[in-house]
Protein backbone atom coordinates (compact mmCIF):
# COMPACT_ATOMS: atom_id res chain seq x y z
CA UNK A 1 0.00 0.00 0.00
CA UNK A 2 1.51 2.93 -0.95
CA UNK A 3 2.38 5.60 1.83
CA UNK A 4 0.98 9.31 0.91
CA UNK A 5 2.89 11.04 3.47
CA UNK A 6 5.79 9.76 1.81
CA UNK A 7 5.95 9.64 -2.20
CA UNK A 8 9.20 11.67 -3.02
CA UNK A 9 9.85 13.01 -6.19
CA UNK A 10 12.16 11.42 -8.70
CA UNK A 11 15.29 12.67 -8.83
CA UNK A 12 17.72 10.37 -10.97
CA UNK A 13 16.40 9.77 -14.44
CA UNK A 14 19.47 8.72 -16.10
CA UNK A 15 18.99 11.54 -18.75
CA UNK A 16 22.57 10.26 -20.25
CA UNK A 17 21.87 6.47 -20.51
CA UNK A 18 19.55 5.68 -23.32
CA UNK A 19 17.22 2.74 -23.12
CA UNK A 20 18.60 -0.42 -24.88
CA UNK A 21 17.03 -0.58 -28.26
CA UNK A 22 19.04 -3.23 -29.27
CA UNK A 23 16.54 -6.10 -30.57
CA UNK A 24 14.27 -3.10 -31.97
CA UNK A 25 14.93 0.52 -33.07
CA UNK A 26 12.14 1.82 -30.75
CA UNK A 27 12.63 1.90 -26.60
CA UNK A 28 10.60 -0.65 -24.52
CA UNK A 29 9.83 -2.83 -27.83
CA UNK A 30 12.85 -5.73 -27.33
CA UNK A 31 10.93 -8.53 -25.96
CA UNK A 32 7.12 -7.66 -27.44
CA UNK A 33 5.71 -10.24 -29.68
CA UNK A 34 6.69 -10.00 -33.88
CA UNK A 35 2.75 -8.49 -34.60
CA UNK A 36 3.42 -5.44 -31.73
CA UNK A 37 7.06 -4.98 -33.13
CA UNK A 38 5.80 -5.04 -37.11
CA UNK A 39 2.54 -2.68 -36.17
CA UNK A 40 5.14 -0.98 -34.28
CA UNK A 41 7.67 -0.17 -37.33
CA UNK A 42 4.32 0.86 -39.28
CA UNK A 43 4.11 3.92 -37.13
CA UNK A 44 7.19 5.22 -36.63
CA UNK A 45 9.86 5.87 -40.03
CA UNK A 46 12.77 3.33 -39.33
CA UNK A 47 15.27 6.08 -39.84
CA UNK A 48 14.14 8.90 -37.13
CA UNK A 49 12.65 6.71 -35.11
CA UNK A 50 9.56 9.28 -34.61
CA UNK A 51 6.42 9.31 -35.87
CA UNK A 52 3.74 12.03 -36.95
CA UNK A 53 0.30 11.18 -36.71
CA UNK A 54 -2.48 13.22 -37.80
CA UNK A 55 -5.68 13.13 -34.65
CA UNK A 56 -8.85 13.52 -36.03
CA UNK A 57 -10.76 12.13 -33.41
CA UNK A 58 -12.38 15.05 -31.77
CA UNK A 59 -15.36 14.85 -33.29
CA UNK A 60 -16.50 11.85 -31.00
CA UNK A 61 -16.55 14.34 -27.90
CA UNK A 62 -17.21 17.89 -30.28
CA UNK A 63 -19.15 17.04 -33.24
CA UNK A 64 -18.42 18.45 -36.30
CA UNK A 65 -15.94 21.13 -35.11
CA UNK A 66 -13.78 23.56 -37.11
CA UNK A 67 -11.66 21.49 -39.40
CA UNK A 68 -13.85 18.69 -39.52
CA UNK A 69 -16.70 19.74 -40.83
CA UNK A 70 -16.03 17.06 -43.69
CA UNK A 71 -13.67 14.44 -42.89
CA UNK A 72 -13.54 13.49 -46.63
CA UNK A 73 -12.71 17.32 -47.77
CA UNK A 74 -10.51 17.98 -44.76
CA UNK A 75 -8.50 14.90 -43.28
CA UNK A 76 -8.28 12.49 -46.27
CA UNK A 77 -6.46 14.62 -48.53
CA UNK A 78 -3.99 14.68 -45.89
CA UNK A 79 -3.11 10.94 -45.63
CA UNK A 80 -0.41 10.72 -47.70
CA UNK A 81 1.92 13.41 -45.86
CA UNK A 82 0.99 11.59 -42.14
CA UNK A 83 2.94 8.73 -40.75
CA UNK A 84 -0.39 7.72 -39.46
CA UNK A 85 -3.90 8.64 -39.03
CA UNK A 86 -5.35 8.56 -35.84
CA UNK A 87 -9.19 8.44 -35.98
CA UNK A 88 -12.52 6.90 -34.56
CA UNK A 89 -13.89 3.66 -36.72
CA UNK A 90 -16.96 5.69 -38.45
CA UNK A 91 -15.39 8.27 -40.14
CA UNK A 92 -12.53 6.08 -41.16
CA UNK A 93 -14.93 3.46 -42.61
CA UNK A 94 -17.55 6.03 -44.25
CA UNK A 95 -14.28 9.51 -45.35
CA UNK A 96 -11.05 7.85 -45.36
CA UNK A 97 -10.31 5.83 -48.93
CA UNK A 98 -10.05 2.41 -48.17
CA UNK A 99 -7.09 2.19 -50.46
CA UNK A 100 -5.04 4.16 -47.97
CA UNK A 101 -1.71 2.53 -46.58
CA UNK A 102 -1.22 4.57 -44.07
CA UNK A 103 -1.27 3.12 -40.56
CA UNK A 104 -4.42 3.77 -38.25
CA UNK A 105 -4.30 4.56 -34.89
CA UNK A 106 -8.24 3.76 -34.09
CA UNK A 107 -9.91 5.66 -31.14
CA UNK A 108 -11.06 2.15 -29.67
CA UNK A 109 -13.03 4.01 -26.61
CA UNK A 110 -16.01 5.42 -26.84
CA UNK A 111 -18.92 7.61 -24.17
CA UNK A 112 -19.40 10.92 -23.10
CA UNK A 113 -19.25 14.34 -25.30
CA UNK A 114 -18.72 17.82 -24.24
CA UNK A 115 -22.54 18.08 -23.19
CA UNK A 116 -22.32 15.88 -20.01
CA UNK A 117 -19.91 14.74 -17.68
CA UNK A 118 -16.66 13.71 -19.30
CA UNK A 119 -14.53 10.33 -19.43
CA UNK A 120 -17.29 7.91 -18.93
CA UNK A 121 -16.45 5.43 -21.66
CA UNK A 122 -16.34 1.96 -22.18
CA UNK A 123 -14.45 -0.22 -25.12
CA UNK A 124 -15.99 -1.08 -29.15
CA UNK A 125 -15.70 -4.66 -29.65
CA UNK A 126 -11.89 -5.68 -30.49
CA UNK A 127 -13.57 -7.65 -33.59
CA UNK A 128 -13.92 -4.61 -35.05
CA UNK A 129 -10.59 -3.02 -34.38
CA UNK A 130 -8.99 -6.18 -36.24
CA UNK A 131 -11.55 -6.11 -39.04
CA UNK A 132 -10.28 -2.30 -39.77
CA UNK A 133 -6.73 -3.92 -39.49
CA UNK A 134 -5.60 -1.19 -37.09
CA UNK A 135 -1.74 -0.88 -36.41
CA UNK A 136 -2.81 0.62 -33.05
CA UNK A 137 -5.03 0.84 -30.74
CA UNK A 138 -5.84 3.85 -28.19
CA UNK A 139 -7.92 4.27 -25.18
CA UNK A 140 -7.92 7.36 -22.65
CA UNK A 141 -7.05 7.07 -18.94
CA UNK A 142 -8.07 9.81 -16.41
CA UNK A 143 -5.66 9.95 -14.30
CA UNK A 144 -7.03 12.18 -11.01
CA UNK A 145 -10.19 12.18 -11.70
CA UNK A 146 -11.88 10.57 -8.50
CA UNK A 147 -14.97 9.83 -10.89
CA UNK A 148 -13.27 7.83 -13.76
CA UNK A 149 -9.84 7.47 -13.04
CA UNK A 150 -10.77 3.50 -12.25
CA UNK A 151 -12.87 3.16 -14.75
CA UNK A 152 -10.78 4.30 -17.43
CA UNK A 153 -7.56 2.19 -16.01
CA UNK A 154 -9.74 -0.65 -16.06
CA UNK A 155 -10.85 -0.16 -19.86
CA UNK A 156 -7.33 0.66 -21.17
CA UNK A 157 -5.77 -2.57 -19.21
CA UNK A 158 -8.77 -4.83 -20.69
CA UNK A 159 -7.20 -2.82 -24.21
CA UNK A 160 -4.13 -4.23 -23.46
CA UNK A 161 -4.68 -8.28 -23.03
CA UNK A 162 -6.56 -7.82 -26.11
CA UNK A 163 -3.59 -6.04 -27.78
CA UNK A 164 -1.06 -8.59 -26.60
CA UNK A 165 -3.59 -11.57 -27.76
CA UNK A 166 -3.46 -10.26 -31.27
CA UNK A 167 -0.23 -8.51 -31.60
CA UNK A 168 -1.95 -4.70 -31.81
CA UNK A 169 0.04 -1.76 -29.89
CA UNK A 170 -2.33 0.15 -27.46
CA UNK A 171 -1.63 3.78 -27.13
CA UNK A 172 -2.53 5.51 -23.84
CA UNK A 173 -4.16 9.03 -24.13
CA UNK A 174 -3.57 10.65 -20.75
CA UNK A 175 -6.68 13.06 -20.26
CA UNK A 176 -6.73 16.04 -18.49
CA UNK A 177 -9.27 17.23 -15.53
CA UNK A 178 -9.87 20.77 -15.29
CA UNK A 179 -8.58 20.47 -11.54
CA UNK A 180 -5.38 18.49 -12.88
CA UNK A 181 -1.85 20.50 -12.59
CA UNK A 182 -0.36 20.67 -16.29
CA UNK A 183 3.39 20.12 -14.84
CA UNK A 184 5.64 17.61 -15.75
CA UNK A 185 5.31 15.82 -12.13
CA UNK A 186 1.14 15.43 -13.42
CA UNK A 187 2.68 13.80 -16.52
CA UNK A 188 4.93 12.02 -15.63
CA UNK A 189 2.93 10.27 -13.25
CA UNK A 190 -0.17 9.53 -15.44
CA UNK A 191 2.30 8.30 -18.20
CA UNK A 192 3.85 6.03 -16.43
CA UNK A 193 0.28 4.93 -15.00
CA UNK A 194 -0.29 4.30 -18.91
CA UNK A 195 3.06 2.26 -19.48
CA UNK A 196 2.68 0.51 -16.24
CA UNK A 197 -0.42 -0.74 -17.38
CA UNK A 198 0.89 -2.08 -20.46
CA UNK A 199 1.08 0.63 -22.86
CA UNK A 200 3.08 0.44 -25.95
CA UNK A 201 3.10 4.28 -26.49
CA UNK A 202 1.68 7.03 -24.29
CA UNK A 203 0.54 10.38 -25.88
CA UNK A 204 0.20 13.12 -23.30
CA UNK A 205 1.34 16.92 -23.36
CA UNK A 206 4.33 18.86 -23.57
CA UNK A 207 5.21 21.10 -20.55
CA UNK A 208 8.79 21.99 -18.79
CA UNK A 209 10.94 19.51 -17.10
CA UNK A 210 9.65 17.03 -20.24
CA UNK A 211 12.63 15.59 -20.71
CA UNK A 212 11.80 13.29 -17.17
CA UNK A 213 8.25 12.41 -18.37
CA UNK A 214 9.97 11.17 -20.97
CA UNK A 215 12.65 9.25 -19.54
CA UNK A 216 10.36 8.10 -16.78
CA UNK A 217 8.47 6.10 -19.36
CA UNK A 218 9.78 3.17 -20.47
CA UNK A 219 7.91 2.94 -24.37
CA UNK A 220 8.11 6.06 -26.83
CA UNK A 221 6.03 9.22 -26.04
CA UNK A 222 4.38 11.42 -28.51
CA UNK A 223 2.73 14.64 -27.77
CA UNK A 224 -0.62 15.97 -28.02
CA UNK A 225 -1.02 19.27 -30.08
CA UNK A 226 -3.80 20.43 -27.76
CA UNK A 227 -5.41 23.73 -28.84
CA UNK A 228 -5.03 25.39 -31.86
CA UNK A 229 -1.49 28.09 -31.41
CA UNK A 230 0.42 30.26 -33.99
CA UNK A 231 2.09 28.09 -36.56
CA UNK A 232 5.56 29.25 -35.30
CA UNK A 233 4.26 28.51 -31.79
CA UNK A 234 3.37 25.09 -32.87
CA UNK A 235 6.51 24.63 -34.60
CA UNK A 236 8.35 25.49 -31.53
CA UNK A 237 6.28 22.95 -29.15
CA UNK A 238 7.11 19.90 -31.50
CA UNK A 239 11.01 21.17 -31.79
CA UNK A 240 10.76 21.48 -27.92
CA UNK A 241 9.39 18.10 -27.81
CA UNK A 242 11.65 16.61 -30.08
CA UNK A 243 14.68 17.90 -27.91
CA UNK A 244 13.67 16.41 -24.97
CA UNK A 245 13.50 13.13 -26.58
CA UNK A 246 9.92 13.07 -27.54
CA UNK A 247 9.17 10.02 -30.23
CA UNK A 248 7.21 12.45 -32.12
CA UNK A 249 3.51 14.31 -32.10
CA UNK A 250 -0.12 13.19 -32.35
CA UNK A 251 -1.26 16.77 -33.80
CA UNK A 252 -5.05 17.55 -35.04
CA UNK A 253 -6.14 20.87 -34.53
CA UNK A 254 -3.00 22.60 -35.04
CA UNK A 255 -2.85 20.79 -38.34
CA UNK A 256 -6.37 20.63 -39.42
CA UNK A 257 -7.13 24.17 -38.12
CA UNK A 258 -4.50 25.68 -40.05
CA UNK A 259 -5.16 28.03 -43.11
CA UNK A 260 -2.70 25.85 -45.23
CA UNK A 261 -3.36 22.25 -43.54
CA UNK A 262 -1.16 20.36 -45.64
CA UNK A 263 2.22 22.65 -45.50
CA UNK A 264 1.59 22.76 -41.87
CA UNK A 265 1.45 18.89 -41.85
CA UNK A 266 4.97 19.15 -44.53
CA UNK A 267 6.42 21.44 -41.89
CA UNK A 268 6.08 19.19 -38.50
CA UNK A 269 7.50 16.56 -40.53
CA UNK A 270 10.41 18.09 -41.29
CA UNK A 271 11.16 19.26 -37.38
CA UNK A 272 10.12 15.64 -36.11
CA UNK A 273 12.36 13.88 -38.91
CA UNK A 274 15.12 15.82 -40.12
CA UNK A 275 15.45 18.35 -37.08
CA UNK A 276 14.64 21.44 -38.48
CA UNK A 277 14.70 24.20 -36.48
CA UNK A 278 11.27 26.21 -36.35
CA UNK A 279 12.38 29.27 -38.14
CA UNK A 280 13.26 26.77 -40.55
CA UNK A 281 10.40 24.67 -41.06
CA UNK A 282 7.86 27.60 -40.99
CA UNK A 283 9.62 28.85 -44.86
CA UNK A 284 7.88 25.36 -46.08
CA UNK A 285 4.69 26.73 -44.40
CA UNK A 286 5.16 29.55 -45.94
CA UNK A 287 5.77 28.17 -49.18
CA UNK A 288 2.81 25.76 -49.30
Amino acid sequence: MADLDDIRDGDNFGLNTPADTTSFYLKGMNSMSWGIKNRMSRIFNRDSGRTVMLAFDHGFLMGPTSGLERIDLNIAPLAEEADCLMGCRGMIRTSIPADNTKPICLRTDSGTTILTEMNHNVLIAEEDAISMNASAMAAMLAIGDAATEASTIANFSRLVDLGNKYGIPVMGVTAVGKDMARDARYFGLASRVCAENGASIVKTYYTEGFENVVAACPVPVVIAGGKKLPELEALELAHNAIQCGAAGVDMGRNVFQSDKPLAMLRAVKEVVHNGAKPSEAIEIYHAG
